[in-house]
């Protein structure tokens, strides 16, 4: 029992005293000019360089992944402008919440003050929440800058987006992340116990976030080792921060364009790395068979028509084997694809066709195409002049197939490459007999 006494913080820590701040809350930035990364927004050329300079500072979006200074930023420019810096955050704010601020942001401002309202996770807010910012943001009464890790284009209003300007935020490079590991050990008063490759796995366990890495820090610092920690005992006491992936996320979305990409880019590389980063993110493995599959469809298409094939049989391998086995599939079916020979051309053929018919309305067949199953349709002409392209010497009639009123439609055009070419040498060989027969 006295080992449990002796380890127990001092009383004062507890009650009566100050609290111990966290390392995140004692680094955060005096000054907007100490505010590690983000130049592209805080430069004196950037935005909000350009807004300070001129002292005419809009409401905004502020958006980002975490720990990247979205709200000391805001509360940076609060004190930048003199302006009544108010918090909340969308998730534990209600309708009534909202109510109070407003009635003493406008108190405020009758007293001769402005406020800068930082609402966090802004995209938490409903359509009809989202509304209720904007006569207050029009009659400034409130300066409003949202924070929010979700593209703005997909969960804020038209209305509230067109009255804010959005200022993209980065992740923080490994030497932004390194600037902070070094403003931490000068907080603590000395290095942290890790060898160079330590501290750069520190730094990538970290991904980019600011406040993941001062928590990391702390927790180093707290082992109170004598020595320096090697990478493998530092990954021994650590766990390396998970990766950003919101499934049903702007990352979701973001990841899938670049397998998509990457495949259509003929890279099996990063396609093999881009479809590891979404299994590792938690996608399902079904939605990818899906999204494989129509990569096949739209990039490779008749180019090489066994690789629809071969991903369905990925797909039904995974379906049989299940998770992790049958990941595999799905990686030998991405690696087939990224070096299939490519074409899209019955895929903007396709999109054509459709532009037509819709275009075209109801123009009927011509009539040499039609049957004649009854005396009165042969009477009005159903059938009439049909060649029958078997009784040709070559197989081939030529005749014409679209409406009588409608220009004859060209879309499927084959590219030069794999199965493609064959199909090319085909479609000109049609081309050049029935223009013979036409008389072209």
């Amino acid at each position: 029992m006295a080992d449990l006494f002796d380890s127990a913080p001092p009383p004062e820590a507890v009650s009566g005293g100050t609290a111990p701040r966290p390392l995140a809350d004692r680094l955060r930035p005096a000054r907007l000019e100490d505010v590690i990364g983000q130049a592209q927004i805080l430069g004196p050329d950037a935005p909000l360089g350009a807004m300070l300079k001129a002292r005419k500072l809009g409401s905004l979006i502020l958006w980002g992944p975490p720990g990247v200074g979205k709200t000391t930023i805001a509360r940076l420019l609060a004190d930048a402008t003199d302006l009544a810096f108010v918090q909340i955050s969308a998730i534990f704010t209600g309708v009534p919440d909202l109510r109070k601020v407003f009635e003493a942001a406008r108190l405020r401002r009758t007293q001769g003050r402005g406020t800068l309202l930082f609402v966090d996770e802004i995209h938490r807010f409903n359509k009809a929440q989202q509304d209720g910012f904007l006569p207050h943001m029009e009659d400034g009464t409130i300066l409003l800058v949202g924070a929010t890790t979700e593209n703005p284009s997909f969960e804020l209003n038209a209305a509230l987006m067109s009255r804010a300007q959005v200022l993209v935020l980065d992740r923080l490079s490994a030497a932004d992340l390194e600037r902070l590991a070094q403003r931490a050990e000068a907080e603590l008063g000395r290095p942290l116990p890790l060898d160079p490759d330590a501290r750069a796995a520190l730094i990538e366990m970290a991904d980019g976030d600011g406040r993941a890495l001062l928590n990391l820090v702390e927790q180093v610092d707290a082992w109170g080792a004598a020595g320096p920690v090697d990478r493998a005992a530092l990954a021994q006491r650590l766990s390396r921060r998970a990766a950003q992936y919101d499934k049903s996320g702007d990352a979701h979305y973001n990841l899938i364009s670049a397998l998509h990409k990457s495949v259509r880019g003929s890279d099996p590389d990063a396609a093999l790395y881009w479809l590891s980063r979404m299994l590792e993110g938690g996608e399902d493995p079904r939605y990818l068979a899906r999204r494989i599959t129509r990569m096949a469809v739209e990039d490779i298409g008749l180019a090489d028509p066994q690789a629809q094939d071969l991903c369905l049989r990925a797909w039904e391998l995974y379906e049989r084997l299940g998770s992790p086995e049958g990941e595999l599939a799905l990686a030998n079916a991405v690696v087939y694809l990224a070096l299939a020979p490519k074409s899209n051309a019955g895929y903007v053929a396709y999109k054509a066709a459709r532009k037509d018919a819709k275009t075209t309305g109801s123009l009927a067949p011509p009539k040499h195409i039609l049957n004649a199953p009854t005396r009165m349709m042969k009477d009005h002409g159903y059938g009439a002049g049909y060649a029958y392209d078997h009784d040709a010497e070559d197989g081939f009639s030529g005749q014409n197939y679209f409406p009588d009123e409608m220009k004859r439609g060209v879309y499927y055009l084959p590219v030069e490459r794999g199965a493609e070419r064959e199909l090319k040498k085909r479609l000109d060989w049609f081309v050049r007999q029935r223009a013979k027969r036409s008389g072209g």
